[in-house]
């Protein structure tokens, strides 16, 4: 008699039992389970498999398809491999490198190329040949001394570094078609799940337009993004200057003990940028309102810290209030879909006492400032006076900065914005970019713990949300910025692991944050350990990991 194992489908509610060696794609033609989109993956006690996945222990299994984030992401990275096969098969000798995402997609290049539209176009044809053929993904475990083999003979150096830099035995690789390479995460089962996607000049290369997370059905649509395209390309090059492009560059720098001039050498550059901004700002003579905005994580505070100190060096007089005594009483507070309050909402702030406070402050007049109790929800005031002279210059740091509502009565020639985000250039490969969005929930997992007492479970709970309220709030003003600064450290994922990887493992596997947790421990695993020793007190990441000389409270 053969043995069998019990599986919980969490999709149906159903136990049934099955053979040992059964496969996730077994279980659902058995099954006969059908979501609103074609099936990607699972979940098996709540850490993501592909399809092919074979079980031989009891598990609880949850199918996933693309409205998932991690059906998202499996298609994406698929589309990638598409793109990838499309180009080597048309130009065998061109390299492609997937630079990062931009306009709702993802900036791609040729190496040497002038990426024009009938080059574009014609890759774009090539794909839509091969989704239309429908290839499988494999996956194979191998040997690394095989898979940097093979890497070596398809000309893929930066792969072939980061495993001369990773100590691990055996990877995976995949296979599509004659083509082969690694990828971090899983993939979709073949070629013609990907029907939704495009393909279109951008710059000075080329966009992949990936499906919206609400309606996969449909395209997302190329919003123009010229400033963040920019400081993408600025910290590219200073990623090149120094020769850390990808994690296996930065980690053969950290094997060398060079970790210490990289820390120099980026916080120097991150230093110099702050100084020139502080120079423009001087330069408009007319600004009176410093409004600084970005994402959670970004760095905000000590970036506006480090701006003041870069403004009085250059003979200016920065002041700085904060929104967050702007706050309406809690009664007032309006409320989201799910009938939790909105306090990222504009509409939680009162705008117009803020207006009329700022109006009266650049005017000269002397202005009663309020507090705000969290804990009561209510404002009030301390007899707090403050008056300013015409040489003084207001610094207002806050997720609505860059909304022109929030600072409606007050003339555009007194304003400069400024939007401040991590963004991080550096890639695992030439293929597999680092996600923005990883940096900054790696930065809050850390301060959440070491400052508000949360675990990495409670930050991972909360991070859904964050992220809604950034796409509501913040990042449709981000193009409004006068300048952007990149917030992002070319060498800070090798000082965040130590702090991070200890929160990320006490994750409980029977949450379902278990395998984002998963996930970000893969990711850091890529990465040698830096030390946070010559780490500068003023740093950004010591507003994550403490030790700043600066006052946070």
């Amino acid at each position: 008699m053969k043995k069998t194992i019990e599986i919980i489908c969490e999709n149906n509610k159903t136990r049934k039992y099955y053979e040992l060696g059964t496969s996730l794609h077994e279980i659902i033609v058995d099954q006969n389970i059908y979501l609103k989109y074609p099936i990607l993956g699972a979940k098996v006690n709540n850490d993501v498999e592909e399809l092919s996945y074979q079980i031989f222990k009891p598990k609880v299994v949850k199918f996933f398809d693309i409205s998932d984030v991690d059906g998202a992401r499996m298609y994406v990275r698929s589309l990638w491999f598409v793109l990838m096969k499309a180009v080597k098969d048309l130009y065998p000798d061109a390299i492609l490198k997937i630079e990062h995402s931009v306009s709702k997609g993802f900036y791609c290049e040729i190496e040497n190329s002038d990426n024009t539209s009938e080059i574009v176009e014609a890759i774009r044809h090539r794909m839509q040949q091969i989704v239309e053929e429908d290839i499988p993904f494999v996956r194979k475990d191998i040997l690394v001394s095989e898979a940097m083999q093979l890497f070596e003979e398809n000309n893929y150096f930066h792969k072939v570094k980061l495993f001369q830099t990773c100590p691990e035995l055996y990877t995976s690789v995949y296979h599509l078609g004659n083509l082969v390479d690694y990828f971090y995460g899983y993939l979709v089962p073949s070629t013609g799940f990907l029907t939704v996607f495009d393909l279109v000049t951008y710059q000075e290369g080329m966009l992949l337009r990936i499906p919206k997370r609400s309606n996969p059905t449909e395209l997302e649509d190329v919003i123009e993004q010229p400033k963040l395209f920019e400081i993408f390309r600025e910290y590219k090059r200073w990623s090149k200057i120094l020769g850390v492009e990808t994690i296996g560059s930065i980690n053969e720098a950290v094997l060398n003990k060079q970790a210490g001039e990289l820390i120099k050498i980026s916080e120097a550059l991150h230093e110099k940028k702050v100084g020139k901004i502080a120079d423009e700002i001087k330069n408009r003579e007319k600004v009176r309102l410093i409004l600084i905005s970005g994402p959670s994580s970004s760095g905000k505070t000590t970036f506006c810290k480090r701006l003041a100190v870069q403004m009085k060096a250059a003979g200016l007089k920065p002041f700085q209030i904060s929104l967050d005594n702007y706050f309406v009483d809690r009664e007032h507070t309006p409320k989201d879909e799910h009938g939790e309050y909105d306090f990222e909402s504009l509409d939680a702030l009162d705008v117009k006492l803020f207006n009329e406070n700022l109006l009266d402050l650049l005017t000269g007049n002397e202005v009663s400032l309020p507090k705000f109790s969290f804990t009561s929800g209510t404002r009030f005031y301390t007899g707090e006076k403050l008056q300013i002279s015409q040489e003084t210059i207001l610094l207002i740091e806050g997720i609505h900065a860059l909304n022109p509502n929030l600072t409606l009565m007050i003339p555009n020639e007194l304003k400069f914005k400024i939007y401040v985000s991590a963004l991080t250039q550096i890639g695992i490969d030439g293929h597999n970019r680092i996600p923005t969005t990883d940096n900054r929930l790696l930065r809050r997992i850390i301060r959440d713990h070491q400052y508000r007492g949360y675990s990495a479970l409670n930050t991972l709970q909360r991070w859904p949300s964050v992220r809604r309220g950034e796409e509501k709030y913040i990042f449709p003003f981000q193009e409004e910025a006068d300048v952007m600064f990149n917030s992002a450290l070319l060498f800070e994922l090798g000082v965040l692991k130590s702090y991070a990887e200890p929160l990320l493992h006490s994750v409980p596997q029977f949450q379902p944050e278990y395998s984002e947790a998963m996930r970000l421990l893969k990711f850091l695993s890529y990465f040698q350990p830096i030390s946070d020793k010559e780490l500068p007190p003023t740093s950004i990441l010591r507003e994550f990991l403490s030790g700043s000389t600066f006052d946070y409270s």
